[in-house]
């Protein structure tokens, strides 16, 4: 179980298959942990190097006092990768980690060679919303948003059919660090890459779930035409986390565009 200090921060994270030639780096949703991307990571047998890991606040990284800036997530993740000599990279991010995945590729595009944005968008709600969430669990605590934040995650069909799983992610969810949610929520409710994303220079891959609560195929599609010939696909049968609900299909769409783009 690696852990390590980077950025003053010390993170858990996951490097598979270093001798790889291309690397996938994995940036994770609000209230979840590396562990959302197993599927995906799965999918390819070792046939890639993917490096993962705990956002600050998340899982069993550090949690420093709240608020965090989208430019501490970014100086987290960059000091990750040069601590790992990696760039070039692959780069893929969900909701908040799609959010810090632009980020880092528009400031230090050296590290970014290929960008896939996962149900996110260059602003995700508004500030009155995050702050309300700020608030409901400073008082009552993760449980009691629970429910409303599962339903948006993962599609009806899913969370019908799948009920032992779904107690599974509602404990990720749960167990999360009070202060560490809530420093995310800030980054969320603070965040603003309309410009960033109107200067990206890597081919951009955008991918939503059709049945995605939180950041709906619109929105999706309105970060995708701000991105210079960005690409915009959506996935079937599939909530805010199609790493979960379609990770075969999810892995495929990635594979397509890398294949596509990588000699580009």
């Amino acid at each position: 179980m690696p852990f390590g200090l980077f950025n003053h921060q010390v993170l858990h994270f996951r490097d598979e298959n270093p001798e790889r030639e291309r690397t996938f780096v994995f940036v994770n949703a609000l209230g979840t942990d590396l562990r959302i991307w197993d599927g995906v990571v799965a999918n390819h047998a070792g046939a890639f190097r993917a490096l993962r890991y705990d956002l600050r606040g998340q899982g069993l990284s550090d949690a420093p006092p709240p608020p965090y800036a989208v430019d501490d997530h970014v100086a987290d993740l960059a000091a990750l990768l040069d601590a790992h000599e990696i760039a070039g990279a692959i780069v893929i991010g969900m909701s908040v980690g799609g959010m810090i995945a632009l980020a880092l590729a528009a400031v230090r595009p050296d590290l970014v060679r290929l960008l896939v944005l996962c149900d996110t968008a260059h602003k995700i709600g508004t500030p009155e919303m995050w702050s309300a969430r700020i608030e409901a669990v400073r008082a009552n605590g993760l449980a009691s948003i629970a429910d409303a934040v599962l339903e948006r995650w993962l599609s009806a069909e899913y969370r019908q059919a799948h009920a032992v799983d779904l107690a599974g992610y509602r404990n990720m969810l749960t167990r999360n660090p009070v202060e560490g949610y809530i420093g995310t929520c800030a980054t969320l409710r603070d965040t603003n890459l309309t410009s960033a994303a109107s200067r990206l220079t890597q081919p951009t891959l955008c991918l939503v779930g059709e049945a995605d609560g939180a950041t709906p195929p619109a929105l999706v599609r309105s970060l995708s035409e701000l991105i210079p010939d960005a690409t915009f696909e959506t996935i079937a049968n599939a909530g805010h986390l199609p790493s979960i609900e379609q990770p075969a299909l999810l892995s495929s769409r990635i594979e397509s565009f890398v294949r596509r783009n990588w000699s580009a």
